[in-house]
């Protein structure tokens, strides 16, 4: 039997397994959202500058995203440790890149409806628009920057997973590695919306760097994932 078809209904079923856990939990709803709206917020009364938040608006979008990955990462990971399912599966011989991406998946398919959030709060609290032109650019940004960022929250999140103080362990190794998609997701908003005279064409080569880096991290990340659980 062909082991690809395997792997992704393994991982499927991993995915589905992830969102009914987080379905019957409502950790995203209940504590993400608040959380992730508290802080775009937060940022506009601080700002308290309508110029300053035209401009900076795609960057605060993206910074509450990026700190709502490490709630859902930690979140994903700490119900694993509780029952020990973790370990439960890898003796059970699961596939170590099955249970990577799927809960990848989960977690990029939970980022996904986040994103969609916070740029409503954006056009809400931060008078933002995306032009017609963008829209294609933007959707394309949001779907790339979500993969890269569920990779790298996935494999870091299962490094940590166990260790002591990883609360803390897991900021400190996410927020550097994911530089490059705040950097190049928030090139490739202002872009799509025009902020600062920008026009859509400067945020396609931002668009690139964001695919190859959730490509990189997608492949390496479930290469090195089985490794990583078993030490």
């Amino acid at each position: 039997m062909n082991s690809a078809p395997t792997t992704w209904r393994i991982a499927r079923l991993v995915a589905a397994k992830d969102l009914r856990v987080e379905w019957h939990s409502r950790i995203a709803t209940n504590q993400v959202l608040p959380f992730a709206a508290v802080t775009m917020v937060i940022f506009a009364f601080a700002l308290d500058s309508d110029a300053v938040l035209q401009r900076v608006a795609p960057g605060l979008v993206w910074l509450a995203t990026l700190f709502s990955v490490l709630v859902l990462v930690q979140r994903a990971f700490a119900v694993e440790a509780e029952d020990g399912a973790l370990e439960a599966t890898r003796v059970a011989g699961v596939d170590p890149r099955a249970i990577y991406l799927g809960k990848a998946l989960a977690l990029g398919l939970q980022l996904f409806v986040l994103e969609i959030v916070l740029l409503v709060a954006a056009v809400v609290l931060y008078a933002q628009s995306v032009p017609l032109e963008g829209a294609l650019l933007l959707t394309a940004t949001l779907i790339s920057a979500t993969c890269g960022l569920a990779a790298v929250g996935i494999l870091y999140g299962g490094l940590t997973a166990g260790q002591s103080g990883r609360e803390t362990l897991l900021p400190l190794l996410t927020l550097p590695a994911v530089a490059p998609v705040l950097i190049g997701a928030t090139r490739a908003t202002e872009a799509a919306r025009g902020t600062a005279g920008a026009v859509v064409s400067d945020g396609w080569p931002w668009l690139g760097l964001l695919a190859v880096f959730a490509v990189a991290f997608g492949v390496g990340g479930a290469l090195a994932f089985g490794p990583l659980i078993d030490e």
